[in-house]
């Protein structure tokens, strides 16, 4: 069991001070005694009564989704497959911030038949608690998104019912491992449907539905699939081919695999990339006794400025989606070329310790397994030894290499096929993205080879091109959610509608009982 599943499992107990303690060994940074450098920043304690405010919160978000159960009826018509199968209406695959959202606000259009998938166990699905090696998030801590606007769920709600008021009047950003308490009491304050070790491995269609292949697990039906699956969804994170092809590999490992730092102690590192997570990364090793830390950085100069700061508006957050393919790409392709920099805390944390470096203006070229290490050719020439290896630098949209969109992943439409960008705003990797409905529906590129595509819903981070904020963004999701809860149950009204109509010009339910008036009724001859 790793560090951080440990501490998870000390959220319990029924005592008070078990739990506020619980939730400050959560929260606590690993290894706290073993660390150098900078110290995390310091965060208010949980209240002695958290758990007694907590569950008083609770009660209040569920009588809140009582006053606001209109309209109050479920409407999907139920399903049952030929086989006698039970047929969700929608399956969410994963329940990281963003799932559970969907669900949530499937639940508000009255949407129940709903399933939510996860592969990872509970309480550890998404990066918080598992690869993440930030101190806080980076958006502001009045972030919303998650509540979808009902205050009682929102995440300051939270906080002041764990830390008080004064809490979150002391906070400056949330650290992350609170976060990720936030979303496992989200989850049980609204009793979604979710289950856990549930990796889906590929779908297709089985009659009018989906079928859903779990890895070892069985599998499940489905009228409309929503792909809930974070940053990587449609693809995975990169790795350059002579990284696989040189070298073992247990040489080299991923900034975003879920590793004990402290395993790299006294080794000499190499990090390729310069994005949060790599600089994250290598601060972890260095605070955790590595012997050195270099990050390898494409660019010459380190990113100052976030324009995505900038966005953080109703206007463009809303609107976006509305705008012309020429228009989205104008801003799209202007927004990553500006690129996003590292976190003040990353930075500031590598820099505290002399054994680091920055090579900056230099990708790596070659490396070569020898019998003092492992040798690194940058592409500015130089060449220099080192133990280990991390590789920082992104992901790909390569459908092709998910198992789940690998069978009809030549028939996806992307931007290419659709749009050709302006000769001053090129750019090849946005272009690959794929080309979503408004509703964000994937569209066939040849109708009819591959009609699974037609019931299922992208929300990762596949979906930024189109709608500007994904499935993996939480200063967007208040807006990017709108688009996609609209469609799926477009989608399945549409199939429904019919039969509605039917029972509505049948309609016979007595509403309003007229026999009181039978002695008041006119009769002829009456004066």
């Amino acid at each position: 069991m790793s560090v951080n599943a440990v501490k998870e499992s000390a959220v319990a107990g029924d005592d008070p001070d078990d739990f506020a303690a619980g939730l400050v060994r959560m929260i606590e940074i690993d290894h706290r005694e073993q660390r150098a450098g900078l110290v995390p920043h310091l965060y208010p304690p949980p209240r002695r009564d958290a758990r007694e405010r907590l569950a008083a919160l609770t009660r209040r978000v569920r009588h809140d989704l009582e006053i606001m159960a209109y309209p109050k009826d479920e409407w999907v018509l139920p399903r049952v497959h030929a086989g006698g199968e039970h047929v969700y209406d929608v399956v969410i695959v994963g329940a990281g911030q963003c799932g559970l959202t969907c669900a949530y606000a499937m639940r508000k259009e009255r949407v129940n038949n709903i399933l939510v998938l996860d592969r990872a166990p509970k309480g550890r699905e998404g990066p918080w608690i598992t690869y993440s090696r930030m101190w806080t998030l980076r958006s502001p801590k009045h972030v919303t998104g998650p509540d979808l606007g009902m205050p009682s769920l929102a995440p300051r709600s939270w906080f002041e019912a764990v830390f008080g008021e004064d809490g979150w009047e002391k906070l400056g950003k949330w650290p992350r491992q609170a976060w990720q308490a936030y979303l496992d009491w989200y989850r049980e304050a609204l009793d979604l449907p979710v289950r856990n070790d549930a990796d889906v491995e590929r779908f297709e269609m089985d009659g009018a539905a989906v079928r859903l292949h779990l890895r070892g697990a069985g599998s499940v039906l489905a009228r409309k699939v929503v792909l809930a699956t974070g940053i990587e969804g449609m693809g995975d994170w990169y790795v350059p081919p002579f990284v696989r092809e040189k070298l073992p590999s247990d040489r080299w490992t991923l900034c975003t695999d879920d590793v004990d730092s402290l395993d790299w102690q006294g080794r000499k590192i190499a990090v390729l990339g310069a994005g949060a997570t790599a600089w994250d990364r290598a601060a972890d090793l260095l605070e955790l006794g590595a012997a050195s830390v270099t990050i390898y950085m494409r660019r010459r100069q380190i990113l100052v400025s976030n324009a995505f700061r900038y966005l953080e508006k109703a206007g463009y957050l809303r609107h976006y989606l509305s705008m012309s393919d020429a228009d989205k790409w104008r801003w799209i392709q202007t927004i990553f070329t500006f690129g996003q920099p590292p976190t003040q805390d990353g930075v500031d944390r590598c820099a505290a310790f002399d054994n680091f470096r920055l090579h900056a203006g230099a990708t790596w070229t070659d490396v070569e397994t020898r019998p003092e290490g492992i040798a690194v050719t940058a592409s500015d020439g130089s060449v220099e030894t080192f133990d280990h290896l991390f590789i920082g630098c992104g992901f790909s949209i390569e459908p092709a290499g998910r198992p789940e969109l690998a069978p009809f992943a030549d028939n996806i439409l992307r931007w290419s096929d659709v749009f050709t960008p302006p000769a001053d705003h090129p750019d090849p990797w946005l272009i690959t993205y794929p080309y979503l409905t408004r509703d964000l529906r994937f569209i066939q590129k040849v109708p009819g080879r591959t009609p699974v595509l037609d019931h299922v819903f992208c929300f990762n981070y596949g979906a930024t091109v189109t709608n500007a904020h994904s499935g993996a963004s939480l200063s967007g999701l208040r807006y990017g959610i709108e688009p996609l809860i609209h469609g799926v149950t477009l989608a399945l009204w549409q199939e429904d509608e019919p039969e509605h109509f039917r029972i509505t010009q049948n309609w016979s339910d007595i509403d309003t009982d007229p026999s009181a008036l039978d002695r008041h009724r006119w009769k002829p001859g009456e004066v």
